[in-house]
């Protein structure tokens, strides 16, 4: 069982250094992109486990995109099965909302975009405890889900990477930036950079030299820490998580 189940919302979507990390380890990435119609597993038996990544749209798109909505339903199948799952920035996001949180934009409109500081809380054992500094984009934040358990903390959006049970982690910001990634992105959509909150292209640049090797450095701790994690003890969903709360 060495497959990682990947879920991506554009063709163009690249799993970054988390799969560069993954395929190191001798596990074969499973892309499934069900905003082009791939069809989510029904059962993850063959996975070591799976991993939602962002994209532009929102998490409180289910009335409108019909695959928001189909991942919406999927997500606690992986929570029930005990598998571990990650959801990065929209994929945390969805991962709210199935355990009955809200996802809603910055009072302020404010973005993150560019790299900013996290602070990790003060849990033993904290898996983001050496993680200081992480590259953002997104503009909207999410509510604490109860019975998750705060893991870091940021300045404009307060809840930045939470753990639900023992296998199932949502953060925030983007781990698998790369330098081509940050090209990529901010070539594509540079009108975003004029949002509040957004860093220049230069700035991002700059910071990533300064914090990548470290991003990287705790990335391969906190993936195999992961990957190991359904060997705790399950914990249920509870019926309350299929609320899907939107916007507060």
């Amino acid at each position: 069982m060495r497959r990682i189940l990947i879920v991506v919302h554009q063709t163009t979507s690249n799993p970054g250094l988390v799969g560069q990390i993954l395929e190191e380890a001798g596990y074969t990435l499973e892309i499934c992109c069900p905003a082009i119609g791939h069809a989510l597993p029904d059962r993850l038996d063959g996975h070591a486990g799976a991993i939602v990544f962002g994209g532009p749209m929102s998490a409180n798109d289910d009335t409108s995109l019909p695959f928001i909505r189909a991942e919406l339903d999927w997500i606690p199948i992986v929570l029930e099965a005990n598998k571990p799952f990650l959801g990065i920035c929209l994929g945390a996001q969805m991962l709210t909302r199935v355990l009955g949180a809200a996802v809603t934009p910055h009072p302020d409109d404010l973005r993150e975009i560019g790299y900013a500081p996290i602070q990790p809380t003060l849990n033993s054992h904290n898996p983001f405890a050496q993680l200081t500094h992480v590259y953002h984009w997104h503009k909207e934040g999410f509510e604490l889900p109860q019975d998750a358990v705060l893991l870091a903390t940021g300045e404009v959006f307060p809840h930045q990477a939470f753990r639900y049970g023992e296998t199932a982690y949502g953060v925030q910001f983007h781990p698998e930036i790369t330098r081509e990634m940050i090209d990529l992105w901010t070539t594509n959509v540079p009108e975003q950079l004029i949002l509040p909150g957004a860093q220049p292209y230069d700035k991002q640049i700059r910071d990533h030299t300064a914090h990548a090797a470290n991003v990287e450095s705790w990335l391969r701790e906190f993936l195999y820490q992961w990957l190991n994690s359904a060997l705790m003890p399950q914990v249920r969903l509870a019926d309350k998580s299929r609320a899907y709360p939107s916007r507060g």
